[in-house]
């Protein structure tokens, strides 16, 4: 009964969909950063802080996971999976990834116009990712937890949606202040996809997770 349990848990199935919405994410976070009007609040904290201590975006995005990770294994350990795993390992170098592809091998000169379609494809992915892994149910990545740990700790008396929102204009915060203390352009990594990400990303996973589960 036990192997059953297991082997309907890891399915090709949940597998494909955690695979796949880890993909959109890191498209996600490639888009944003692409369009040049701000990336989603957990990678503008990100990359506020590697280039204050001069890392690499995907290195340094790993090691920050790792960290909220020992947090997530002592509060809401059930969140923890293969999804976890292979989603703080893999965002930011896909993100890395399609950026150099994009920006350096095929050399895309994105206009206005172009921009504005790479912020609404962002911004679309990062929620459709982010239902599809948790449907999926192997895992949650640990900032995906934070909401979490959030509203376990306040017994549910703050919603998801809030907790989401409360922790993603949190993130924008930290990431600015690095940003500033390193005097490298703020307008990098955030701006209006920022915004529009910090505000609607969390009603927008429970819309899609709603979907997605029916």
């Amino acid at each position: 009964m036990m192997k059953e349990k297991i082997a309907k848990k890891n399915s090709p199935e949940r597998i494909g969909k955690m695979i796949f919405g880890i993909l959109l994410i890191g498209m996600c976070v490639a888009f944003y950063r692409i369009s040049l009007f701000g990336v989603d609040a957990f990678s503008c904290m990100n990359l506020g802080i590697s280039g204050f201590l001069g890392l690499s975006f995907g290195t340094w995005q790993l090691i920050m996971n790792t960290a909220i990770l020992v947090v997530v294994f002592f509060t809401v350990r059930e969140n923890i999976g293969l999804g976890t795993v292979v989603n703080m390992v893999c965002v930011g170098y896909i993100a890395d990834f399609l950026c150099w592809l994009i920006l350096d091998v095929i050399g895309l000169q994105a206009g206005f116009a172009l921009k504005i379609v790479f912020l609404c494809m962002g911004t679309l992915l990062a929620s459709l990712g982010c239902a599809l892994y948790m449907v999926a149910g192997l895992g949650v990545a640990p900032y995906d937890s934070v909401a979490f740990i959030i509203t376990k700790m306040t017994k549910d008396k703050v919603s998801f949606r809030f907790a989401r929102v409360l922790s993603d204009v949190t993130a924008v915060v930290v990431g600015v202040g690095f940003c500033l203390a390193a005097h490298n352009p703020v307008w990098e990594i955030v701006g209006v996809g920022t915004i529009v990400n910090a505000f609607f990303n969390g009603p927008l996973i429970q819309f899609f997770r709603t979907k997605l589960e029916k």
